[in-house]
């Protein structure tokens, strides 16, 4: 499963999730705008942001990146683009760093060169399996720690997310967006199950009618030629041009097998992510 760009969904259609995660009021949301932002110099790209809608204004904005593999210079990689963004963007706000992580396990600290830097108070570290009552109390806290929910775990508790999401959220288009999600991570939290075997564990005619259960499941058994073409094409572009944004990637994950292999073919002249974005603008 892609947890960035589940991620990056779940902050985008529910981003009072993020505020109930780091202990904030939630309705704090009107104030924010969560977006992800290229850095221009070394073509970096934050997994995401989370910045106030008006400049004259002492709230934070708020860079959150999540990490779920051992990397040991995933701290040096984050501060580098950290202090790039101020240089590019100079923000008129305070700062805060979210990093969420699996569990501790993930984390690679540096204290040699970095120990003082972990330890303000503007950087926050957030491990799932350590959310404890926060992630019963909380909608939102919720479905993101299904995320690293147990395969036994976490399809009963999608079920309960589900029910409370139905029972709490009277928008019906936020509700809606809601279930799609959860039901998007269970469904990739089992890429190697049927479609029978999907509906047996699951069984609920929600999950059969939504837009991603159609789509993960039209496949066939295992990964079919899309997903092939998705795959391969990620790969190539990834090499080309930079890790790529939880938002491009989405966009190309929508693409047709006829469209993949022009992408395919158009990628061996990127230079940039700015390349691929006109590519997506001319041809989708």
């Amino acid at each position: 499963m892609k947890t960035d760009s589940i991620f990056y969904q779940i902050f985008l259609k529910f981003p009072e999730s993020f505020f109930d995660l780091i202990g904030e009021s939630s309705d704090r949301v009107g104030d924010y705008q969560f977006t992800s932002r290229e850095v221009k110099q070394l073509s970096f790209r934050l997994d995401g942001l989370f910045l106030p809608t008006v400049e004259e204004t002492d709230l934070p904005f708020y860079l959150v990146e999540v990490q779920f593999q051992p990397k040991p210079e995933f701290y040096y990689r984050l501060f580098g683009e950290f202090f790039l963004f101020l240089k590019d963007y100079q923000p008129p706000y305070p700062w805060q760093i979210v990093v969420i992580y699996p569990n501790r396990s993930v984390e690679r600290e540096q204290p040699l060169h970095l120990e003082n830097m972990l330890n303000l108070p503007e950087v926050r570290r957030i491990y799932l399996d350590e959310l404890g009552e926060l992630a019963q109390e909380s909608l939102g806290v919720g479905v993101i720690k299904l995320v690293v929910e147990s395969e036994e775990e976490s399809v009963p508790k999608a079920k309960s997310l589900i029910e409370q999401t139905k029972n709490q959220l009277p928008d019906e288009q936020i509700q809606k967006n809601l279930i799609d999600l959860i039901e998007s991570i269970i469904v990739y939290k089992f890429p190697l199950k049927s479609r029978e075997e999907i509906e047996a564990m699951f069984n609920l005619s929600d999950l059969k009618q939504t837009k991603v259960y159609q789509e993960a499941l039209a496949e066939g058994e295992g990964i079919g030629r899309q997903q092939e073409g998705f795959n391969l094409v990620l790969r190539l572009l990834n090499r080309r041009i930079g890790q790529i944004s939880p938002t491009l990637t989405e966009q190309i994950r929508g693409l047709s097998v006829e469209q993949l292999e022009n992408l395919g073919e158009a990628l061996l002249d990127f230079g940039t992510s700015s390349d691929l974005r006109q590519w997506l603008v001319e041809n989708t």
